[in-house]
């Protein structure tokens, strides 16, 4: 009789162990996936941003040192090793790529020519898919968070190998306004 208890109660610890375990990895994984969906995004806004430069360069010459911050911050942020690197320079390329559309409203010659207006269109599009994908990263990793922040999973997830996961936050910096002086 207590052997069969026993049993049972190893049984229920076991299965117990392995749904919690087997709910970390799923929710994880899902981590993993949103910021994997964050880099597509961000590679793609990476190939268009030298295009945009190059369009706009041709109309504001003596705009130079912006144009070069802007490229040097593409470089960076495509070679950040940690997930809290390339938040801090996407933050600085985000107001980077602001000040070149600031610029742009000053030319209305380019604000008419073709690429630039499809180059725009294709950032804003593509600005808003990295915000749509830093969101669902953002709820994954909160999800992810609690879950191993809750009692007894904490007990376990630690033991297990989880921790929990940062935020996709915008920068103070990125958070002011852009201020164009001319």
């Amino acid at each position: 009789m207590w052997l069969t208890i026993l049993l049972g109660v190893l049984v229920v610890i076991a299965l117990f162990l392995v749904a919690l375990y087997n709910g970390l990895v799923r929710l994880k994984l899902t981590v993993d996936e949103a910021a994997s969906d964050i880099e597509t995004f961000l590679k793609q806004r990476y190939d268009m941003i030298p295009n945009l430069v190059e369009i706009v360069k041709g109309y504001a010459k003596h705009e130079k040192e912006i144009f070069e911050n802007v490229a040097e911050l593409r470089s960076k942020a495509m070679g950040a090793g940690s997930l809290d690197e390339k938040m801090a320079l996407e933050g600085e390329l985000t107001k980077g790529i602001a000040k070149i559309f600031a610029i742009a409203e000053a030319y209305p010659e380019l604000k008419a020519n073709e690429n630039f207006m499809q180059l725009q269109s294709n950032l804003k599009d593509l600005e808003d898919n990295i915000q749509k994908s830093r969101r669902f990263y953002n709820g994954t990793v909160r999800d992810f968070n609690t879950k191993i922040a809750i009692f007894p999973n904490n007990l376990l997830a630690g033991m297990l190998g989880f921790k929990s996961m940062p935020f996709f936050e915008a920068s103070e910096e990125e958070q002011k306004n852009v201020e164009i002086k001319f």
